[in-house]
């Protein structure tokens, strides 16, 4: 990267420049949830105690820079290594998908992020809920059911939820799927 075009993202975002490898958990009031302690104890178990999770906390339906400045923040920073996005998952999508070099399938069919993610120098924007919400499905019911007992599945709500479920379902071999 040239040096004219840092200086253009650090004056316009106010870049904070990690001295250790920084994990980000972005939601409301990120202090009180599990993973701020089950992070760490995850990264030590995995070889990797030197990455560190930190929140950022953001408003529901927060201002667009908000958005902007903790997206820059991962993209900008070398230590920032990437996300995980709970309750700002479209509202992050759509006040800074130009930042992002990369959206995987369902990212862009959703129009919503859960993780963050860094690759060759790429920022890659990921929607998870379809394939953790499927794990959870399948655990439940096993493959062949629907085919074995012809049952029928109601999904109430056009929620966050039900939709990745639903990518799940549509995505799935051996399945007829009507959606009404």
């Amino acid at each position: 990267m040239n040096k004219h075009k840092k200086y253009e993202y650090n004056k316009k975002y106010n870049i904070v420049k990690k001295d250790k490898f920084i994990f980000y958990f972005i939601g409301v009031t990120t202090t009180k949830s599990s993973i701020m302690k089950l992070f760490p104890l995850w990264m030590q178990e995995i070889g990797h105690p030197d990455i560190k999770i930190e929140g950022m906390d953001l408003k529901i339906h927060d201002e667009t820079e908000s958005y902007r400045n903790a997206v820059a923040q991962i993209k900008y920073d070398d230590k920032s290594l990437g996300a995980l996005v709970t309750t700002h998952k479209i509202d992050l999508y759509n006040a800074a998908k130009d930042l992002f070099d990369y959206f995987d399938p369902y990212a862009e069919s959703l129009g919503e992020i859960s993780c963050i993610s860094k690759k060759n120098g790429a920022l890659e924007g990921h929607a998870k809920d379809p394939i953790s919400s499927g794990l959870s499905f399948d655990a439940i019911v096993n493959e062949n059911y629907f085919m074995q007992t012809s049952a029928e599945i109601l999904i109430f709500g056009a929620g966050g939820s039900s939709i990745a479920t639903i990518l799940h379902l549509i995505n799935k071999k051996n399945l007829s799927l009507t959606i009404l």
